[in-house]
């Protein structure tokens, strides 16, 4: 008798490979943080994005799965956090661009 669901069984990813995505994730996060110390002027901004881009691809392509899914749905994901970054990137190289206006017009307005 037969349910119309098919049997399938999660991929199971090797521990292997679960501890190298890991140890790169926790080498990417050690890169984030000496990256504040070092003044790159406005590619700081890039740099961490792209960082935490590929952070956000290696947690969805291994913890998710989606490394082993259908190769567009990891397309689609990697090509949405990328323009996300994008995104992002711009609004926040806009909003550096104002940044000593900003901090001019708090300097002159009193305090309330």
């Amino acid at each position: 008798m037969s349910t119309g669901h098919s049997q399938q069984v999660g991929h199971v990813v090797p521990l292997q490979v679960l501890l190298a995505v890991w140890a790169a994730l926790l080498v990417l996060t050690v890169i984030t943080v000496a990256v504040v110390h070092v003044n790159l002027g406005a590619f700081n901004l890039w740099l961490a994005l792209i960082i935490a881009t590929v952070k956000a691809s290696l947690v969805a392509l291994y913890f998710m799965h989606l490394r082993y899914d259908k190769p567009f749905n990891a397309i689609a994901l990697v090509a949405a956090l990328v323009f996300v970054m994008l995104f992002v990137g711009v609004a926040m190289m806009d909003t550096l661009k104002y940044q000593p206006d900003i901090q001019e017009w708090e300097a002159k307005t009193p305090e309330r």
